[in-house]
């Protein structure tokens, strides 16, 4: 790979896929965290702050930045598919 690439494409992942997978895991620690709805979406707001942290530590640790994005966008998506079938049998 192009080492003129690398750093603008972990750049964009640790953006992109970082807020991809941050916004997705606030979504279903929200749907998660028992009590009520504002304490659930405050806790999982937090969280989501280290998850990024961590997802954008994690971009620049890894090999390639082909992987980072697997690596993100892959628990991304189950995290949202996971939400969505948690939602699914939500009350309003």
């Amino acid at each position: 790979m192009n080492t003129k690439l690398e750093i603008p494409l972990r750049a964009l992942a640790a953006l992109i896929g970082g807020y991809a997978l941050s916004n997705s895991a606030a979504i279903l620690l929200a749907a998660l965290v028992p009590g009520g709805r504002a304490e659930a979406v405050t806790w999982a707001l937090l969280a989501s702050f280290l998850v990024y942290t961590g997802a954008v530590l994690w971009v620049f640790s890894v090999r390639s930045p082909w992987r980072a994005w697997l690596g993100l966008l892959l628990p991304a998506g189950v995290c949202a598919l996971l939400a969505w079938f948690l939602m699914q049998g939500a009350r309003p």
